[in-house]
Order: structure tokens, then C-alpha cells, then sequence
């Protein structure tokens, strides 16, 4: 069983991982904080390394001792050089040699994947991918990524940007996601579905119809896709109806995943998980109008399986993909 280190670095939370590796999976220590991302990076790097020197401590590792540490980050990233280019929900982090960083401070060698593209390796080893050679992981979170497996290999592409799906644009107007109206993200993620629903609850205020769940304009303008998705689960109809138009979009989307890569299996996480009911009917109603009946056959749609662990898991992951190590297919 080998040490390895995995910092998972997002937006909202990071959190960073001490785990042991061999033919499974065993996390042993575990840190958190909120990021609050506005801050200088200096800031946080000095929290995030002081979680590593945490989780090191508490199990008595010296960082000799470790063979790997991981670092799954949103992107736009470049893994080949471990550099952090400019992620939106990181506006302190601009061209950051995470990696570098890493292997001065500790001594381990280090290495960075998109976030997305660790999860989808998580998924294919130890989630709803198992056993296939071609699947997609979307993310569904905040924004909308991909990470995708073909003939068993995690696809980078030229400048290491492949995957990234939420930029696609699905209409030619619509929510911006990627600063770009209409598109796979604007559509699906949560920030898009936040900002389509306060479109349409503003609408139907001006309307002198006004939704249930957002009878004022402030109210109106501040939805989320977590206040959009309490209202459908009591019930509102209109809440439910603006789920089945995400759906709708996602399905557009998925379709031309599937008839472009041919996947077995289309893997969606995050809000997908929670608001499958909601999304799925007029989510299949699209694939089965739109997709190469062929290619609709082969593949399977499902919610992401590994739950709340996903994040400390794609950490550890990109520590073993990185380093050319065996990557298992079991937890502890």
C-alpha cells in the first residue's frame, strides 16, 4: 500500500486527503475549508499546504514517505505542465505552477487534472463505468464538464482542453455559461438554471402571473437551481416545467455526445443525482428523437454512483493516473 496525497480544489470548498493505495482504496485522514476564493492565492496555498502538513500529522506520515500527491482542479488547466491557467471559480489563480509548488514544499511528485476528467476516472474504476471502454462523466455541478474514456484511455486532446463540453452551444440564444448565451453550460449547470429560472419567474411577473416560489421581482432575480429544485419536489408545477426544459437541453446536448463518441455509458453527477425524476422523462424524450437509434441502443444514462466521496476520490485518482500507477477498482 503506497501513501498519496489528494487536495481537491474548488470554487466554494477545498479539501485534502491522505489515503493509502494498492489494490484498493483506504482513506485514512481527511481536511476541509471553505476557499473563499477572492482571496490572493498566496492565502490559500498556505491553507491548502497547511491541510497537507495536517493530514501527514495526524496518521504520523512523514512526507518522505509519500509516493504521490494529487490535485483535481476545475479548469482551464494545462496537467502536462501543472500549471492552473484561469478558472473562473479561482479568480486568484492565473497561471499557478500548482505543481511545482507541491513538489518544492513536500518532496512527492505531484500532478494536476481538470476536475472533471479525474471524476470520469473515478467513475470508470470504481462508479457506473465499470467494464466499459467508452463512457462520458458530465459533471452537472456548478458548471457543466466532461471528462471522457475512449478504447479505455482519458482524452486530453492537443492542448489538453478536451472535454470541454459546456461550451458547446445547444441554441442559438439562451443562459451564458462560458460567457457564451445558449450554451451546453448556460443551459445545465447550476448557475445556468438559477439564472433561466429568474428569466422566466421575471417574465411571468410582467406577465401578472407570477410563480409561487418567486412572487417578487428580488425574489425573482435571485433563484438558484437548489430553490428551483425544493419547489419541484412539493410539487409546483412551474418549477417542475422549467425542469423539464433543463431536461429538454440536456438531452440535446447528450445526444450529440452519444452520436459523436459512440459511449456505452453517459455518466452525469451532481444535480443530475438529486434531480433525476425531474429531468430524465423529457431528458429521453430528445435522445430517442435525435440520436443515431444505434448509438441510443449501446448506451446507458445514468446518475454518477460515488456520492459525496467523488471530489476526495478524483484527487487521489489523478495522483495514480499521473504516476503510471495501478488504479483499483475497489474501496476499502
Amino acid at each position: 500500500m503506497k501513501w498519496i496525497v489528494g487536495l481537491d480544489v474548488g470554487g466554494t470548498k477545498c479539501a485534502v486527503v491522505l489515503a493509502q493505495a494498492g489494490r484498493e482504496i483506504r482513506i485514512r485522514a481527511r481536511a476541509a475549508f471553505p476557499t473563499r476564493a477572492e482571496r490572493p492565492f498566496a492565502e490559500i496555498q498556505a491553507e491548502l499546504f497547511g491541510a497537507v502538513r495536517q493530514v501527514l500529522r495526524e496518521e504520523g506520515v512523514p512526507p518522505a514517505q509519500v509516493s504521490a500527491i494529487g490535485v483535481s482542479c476545475g479548469g482551464p488547466l494545462n496537467s502536462r505542465r501543472g500549471v492552473v491557467l484561469c478558472p473562473p471559480n479561482l479568480p486568484t489563480w492565473v497561471d499557478i505552477p500548482i505543481v511545482e509548488l507541491l513538489q518544492d514544499t513536500f518532496g512527492a511528485p505531484a500532478y494536476l487534472l481538470n476536475d472533471a476528467k479525474a471524476c470520469a476516472l473515478v467513475e470508470w474504476k470504481l462508479g457506473e463505468g465499470r467494464g466499459t471502454n467508452n463512457m462520458i462523466f458530465l459533471t452537472m455541478g456548478t458548471g457543466m464538464g466532461s471528462g471522457i474514456i475512449a478504447e479505455g484511455r482519458l482524452v486530453s486532446g492537443a492542448c489538453d482542453m478536451g472535454g470541454e463540453i459546456g461550451h458547446m452551444r445547444i441554441e442559438p440564444d439562451g443562459p451564458v455559461g462560458f460567457g457564451k448565451h445558449g450554451s451546453f453550460s448556460g443551459f445545465t449547470s447550476g448557475g445556468g438554471i438559477g439564472r433561466l429560472a429568474s428569466a422566466l419567474a421575471l417574465q411571468a411577473l410582467e406577465q401578472g402571473a407570477p410563480y409561487a416560489f418567486a412572487r417578487d421581482r428580488q425574489t425573482a432575480s435571485s433563484l438558484t437551481a437548489k430553490i428551483l429544485a425544493d419547489a419541484a419536489a412539493a410539487g409546483d408545477r412551474d418549477a417542475r416545467r422549467i425542469f423539464a426544459l433543463v431536461g429538454e437541453k440536456l438531452g440535446k446536448g447528450v445526444a450529440l455526445l452519444i452520436d459523436a463518441l459512440n459511449p456505452e455509458a453517459v455518466i452525469i453527477g451532481s444535480i443530475f443525482v438529486r434531480c433525476e425524476a425531474l429531468l430524465r422523462p423529457s431528458m429521453e424524450q430528445v435522445l430517442e428523437r435525435e440520436c443515431i437509434p444505434y448509438s441510443l441502443a449501446a448506451c446507458r444514462v445514468l446518475p454518477a454512483q460515488t456520492g459525496e466521496q467523488l471530489g476526495d476520490l478524483a484527487s487521489i485518482m489523478t495522483a495514480l493516473y499521473g504516476a503510471g500507477m495501478e488504479m483499483p477498482d475497489r474501496l476499502a
